[in-house]
């Protein structure tokens, strides 16, 4: 039980983490989109702007998935 408890206040960190990393890269990621195509205030950049991180998102979500899908066959050395 303590095992669990301990895994998943890691796996909630870890999430933390990540959302805060993601709001950084969502500002940043804002402020080049506003640079490149002018303002964001506007319905179409920020739709266009939702798709690409979408489609990004769903990307690196499947290939991390697939990476650690090949670490866990990998069988442990000894």
């Amino acid at each position: 039980m303590k095992l669990e408890v301990i895994e998943k206040i890691a796996a909630l960190i870890t999430v933390a983490f990540g959302l805060i990393a993601a709001l950084a890269w969502n500002d940043a990621i804002k402020a080049i989109f506003k640079q490149v195509f002018g303002s964001a205030d506007t319905i179409a950049p920020m739709v266009t702007y939702a798709v690409i991180v979408t489609i990004v998102a769903v990307y690196a979500t499947i290939w991390i998935g697939r990476v650690a899908e090949k670490i866990k066959t990998v069988p442990s050395r000894p």
